[in-house]
């Protein structure tokens, strides 16, 4: 059994992620890196994400604000705010309208939909400061997101080759 098949029916056999801590100096390591590059790659996941699955009118209230998530376990801390435009990040020690805290196991689990904000939250294991609105609308346009079904067949090689071919159109050849 190859590993894309077994991974598949990991996913489909209810796979959960499992609580873990990064080890300290991972943390460590990335505290005392730059944050750009991380909040860059979050901030691309979001741009992508906007308008086709993030519904840009329900996150008009985020626009000039300061958001900031941090990864306790991963060292890091990602701000970025919404503009016109789009999310761009931000690089300033202003204090952020809202945070949002939790290890990198629970904001995995929540991407992947194997736990429940709300669950996270009460369990002190998902932190919220600052304005608590903003944090709700977040939470909320997350949860009312239906994000396609992950099948790790589409990360192979021949499939992503194909789908880049398709939307480049016909060979010019």
């Amino acid at each position: 059994m190859n590993t894309l098949t077994k991974l598949r029916e990991a996913l489909r056999g209810g796979f959960r992620i499992p609580q873990f801590d990064l080890p300290k100096p991972v943390g460590a390591l990335h505290s005392r890196l730059p944050q750009l590059p991380p909040t860059l790659g979050l901030v691309a996941a979001l741009n992508l994400a906007l308008g086709r699955i993030l519904p840009r009118e329900n996150l008009e209230p985020l626009t000039g604000k300061l958001v900031c998530l941090r990864v306790l376990d991963g060292g890091l801390t990602l701000r970025f705010t919404l503009t016109p435009r789009g999310f761009r990040p931000v690089v300033s020690s202003a204090k952020p309208d809202v945070s949002i805290s939790a290890k990198a196991c629970d904001f995995l689990a929540l991407a992947l939909r194997q736990e429940d904000p709300d669950t996270l939250f009460f369990s002190r294991r998902l932190v919220m400061e600052g304005d608590t609105d903003l944090g709700l609308l977040v939470k909320n346009t997350l949860d009312s997101v239906d994000l396609p079904r992950f099948e790790p067949e589409m990360l192979h090689p021949a499939r992503v080759l194909a789908s880049i071919r398709l939307r480049l159109g016909p060979s010019n050849r």
